[in-house]
């Protein structure tokens, strides 16, 4: 079974196809090179190998170089709502006379996400007219007739209360949960926030159990609050891995800095396992195949709100950097970043987010598998989406056009082989998938996952972490039976 990847060039399209071939995934670099750690340094201040003279694949004379920045961002420019320091005490000030409107913590994350461009051209939370487009048409139209992808209602909801304090005002303070001033929302419009039409469009069902509507749209207001933003200052989360929250224009200057012709961009929110670094090997080796000299892999992990049961943040964080070390991914052809969006787990309908969001990154391919931003059934034993819906809904959705989508087979542990390598249906009894679910009972457990699995420093960041959640749940315990 062969994979059909559309390349798209400034002045024709090339369709060019490959068969799947399982690739080496680790130790399949060059033994000189030595992994450095990253978790606790910046991952744009390392020291590189002067990259290759970047050239363009298979073209004509007349076509220019690519180069990473050559895909444009959504509205033609990255947005950046952040102030220049110059004008922050007098704003703030200003602000401070204002009417205000107190964010949650997901409310902050959505701040940080807009102010940055990763939802450019959106310069603020919605107004009205921008809501329903996004919520009917998952796109929106620009003036000129041109169409962005915008699959998620980027919104803010306030209560009754804080409606009417707001009164007639235009422009109100935005405050952060910890009473700091965090921006201003300018020339806002006020309006229904029909939490029922929401859920159905955005998640496709309106069965309890969804993680974001729990946690967010069912106890927020019943309006919706939309305007320009200006942020105060730029938004730091202060844990230790700020470092890794690189902006849009930070990682295309990046990206230009290595001289990369293509940037393929592959999110997750679980820890990376073998499976997961032989699928980013053979794309960047199906990259060379195609004649691009410098692919640069974005290693993306969302760094928003997840639900209880995902591996944390930090802890992910650490894992990706023991990944790196151990050699398993090239960290001369690898940026890891945290994407900062918060997760709906909305399947077909927020994987498009995802991509469109790395579009503004510079990325020009992006990585889609099986049932990318789905989840379980919250109440039945099934998959809430079918998993092959999101890469096809990705090949067809209005406004990513411009983006290569790489969709790829999945990964199985081969037990003839002892390693993690592409599903081959012919001898299907020799696979073994590993879920997440099961992945996280043998770190419970403290047992070891099959040889190959997963890097060995990768896995014991994992049992060292359900390790710490046993002890916590053991110091728990008495507390709640003498209470």
């Amino acid at each position: 079974m062969s994979v059909t990847i559309k390349v798209y060039f400034t002045t024709s399209t090339t369709y060019l196809n490959f068969s799947n071939r399982p690739s080496c995934f680790t130790g399949c670099y060059n033994s000189k090179i030595r992994p450095r750690p990253i978790y606790h340094s910046n991952p744009l201040t390392s020291t590189f190998h002067k990259p290759r003279r970047m050239q363009a694949p298979v073209q004509s004379s007349s076509t220019p170089v690519i180069k990473s920045s050559l895909i444009e961002p959504d509205g033609g420019v990255v947005v950046d709502l952040v102030l220049p320091e110059s004008e922050r005490e007098a704003k703030t000030a200003e602000a401070e006379s204002m009417p205000k409107v107190r964010l949650t913590k997901i409310d902050m994350e959505w701040v940080h996400v807009i102010s940055e461009g990763w939802a450019s051209p959106l310069k603020g939370f919605m107004r009205e007219d921008e809501y329903l487009q996004s919520l009917h048409f998952n796109s929106l139209r620009m003036k000129d007739g041109s169409i962005v992808n915008m699959s998620l209602p980027i919104v803010l909801a306030i209560d009754d209360e804080t409606k009417e304090g707001i009164g007639s005002s235009s422009d109100v303070g935005l405050v952060g949960p910890d009473g700091d001033l965090i921006a201003i929302l300018r020339s806002i419009q006020i309006y229904k926030h029909n939490k029922e039409e929401r859920i159905a469009r955005t998640w496709g069902t309106s069965a309890p159990g969804l993680p974001y509507v729990e946690e967010v749209v069912t106890p927020a207001g019943n309006w919706l609050i939309g305007g320009d933003l200006e942020v105060l200052k730029p938004i730091k989360y202060n844990d230790g891995l700020d470092h890794y929250r690189i902006s849009p224009k930070q990682l295309r200057k990046e990206f230009d800095k290595r001289k990369a012709d293509a940037v393929f961009a592959f999110q997750l929110r679980n820890p990376v396992h073998n499976g997961h670094a032989l699928l980013m090997n053979d794309t960047r080796r199906r990259l060379l195949e195609m004649g691009f000299r410098n692919p640069i892999l974005l290693l993306h992990p969302l760094g928003g709100f997840t639900k209880a049961d995902d591996v944390p943040l930090n802890v992910r964080m650490e894992q990706h950097s023991k990944v790196l070390e151990d050699g398993v991914l090239d960290p001369e052809t690898t940026i890891v970043a945290i994407f900062p969006s918060p997760m709906h787990y909305a399947g077909p309908t927020e994987v498009q987010w995802h991509a469109k969001a790395r579009i503004n990154a510079g990325a020009n391919f992006y990585i889609v598998g099986r049932d990318p931003a789905g989840m379980g059934h919250p109440t039945e034993k099934r998959d809430l989406y079918d998993p092959d819906h999101g890469k096809k809904v990705l090949s067809m959705a209005p406004g990513l056009e411009k983006l290569n989508i790489l969709p790829f087979h999945v990964a199985a542990y081969d037990t003839v082989a002892k390693k993690m390598a592409f599903f081959d249906p012919s001898r299907a009894k020799d696979f073994l998938f590993i879920s997440g679910t099961k992945m996280r009972t043998y770190a419970r457990n403290g047992e070891n996952p099959p040889d190959g699995f997963m890097c060995p420093g990768g896995w014991e960041v994992l049992v060292k972490y359900y390790e710490s959640l046993e002890a916590e749940e053991a110091t728990q315990q008495p507390a709640v039976l003498s209470s």
